[in-house]
């Protein structure tokens, strides 16, 4: 994970969009690359609290390795996680996951069509996810894509689509789309 983080300028990048939430003087902070990591660990660990995220940090070598610590040096502790979580404002970590998951799927390292909530696997507006254009075979995803891209919009979040989704005044409809599994949908042939 570090090398593919770091092949993809992840320090670079935290920093320059954590930059405005960082004073210049005063005791030096906790920098935004380790911050989102600790992060990343409690999301990849399945731990859910700053302090359960400080303790596995302390009782690891290799996830200290993993935030750029020695053996010897102190992780931070569970009151510089929080404060830091409460620095930045929201629409920064959404930004920051928004390219680790970009950078991931480059890599070819995520792919699924679950979505995980409170641990409950849930599927995601399946109607929508499985249907294609009539005409040209393409997915419901592909075309919202495409037409974020013709609003300027080059790399669309999720909640970009749903926007533009709901702004839309003319929805799909069964002689423009299809399901290939709904043998209901295929009478409009």
């Amino acid at each position: 994970m570090n090398e593919v983080l770091a092949r993809h300028g992840f320090d670079r990048f935290t920093e320059s969009v954590c930059q405005e939430f960082y004073a210049t003087r005063g005791r030096r902070s906790l920098p935004p690359p380790v911050y989102f990591r600790l992060v990343l660990i409690g999301y990849f660990e399945g731990i859910d609290s700053e302090r359960g995220i400080a303790w596995r940090v302390a009782d690891s070598l290799t996830l200290r390795e993993f935030l750029g610590y020695t053996a010897t040096q102190e992780p931070p502790d569970h009151s510089t996680i929080s404060r830091n979580r409460r620095l930045l404002a929201l629409e920064t970590h959404q930004e920051v996951f928004a390219w680790v998951l970009q950078v991931l799927a480059k890599e070819g390292l995520l792919r699924g069509q679950t979505l995980g909530v409170d641990a409950t696997t849930l599927e995601a507006n399946a109607a929508l996810r499985s249907i294609v254009r009539r005409d040209t075979g393409e997915s419901y995803e592909k075309f919202l894509t495409d037409l974020a891209k013709a609003s300027r919009i080059e790399t669309p979040t999720r909640e970009e689509l749903a926007q533009l989704d709901r702004k839309r005044p003319k929805k799909g409809s069964n002689q423009e789309w299809k399901s290939p599994s709904d043998r209901a949908s295929q009478r409009f042939q």
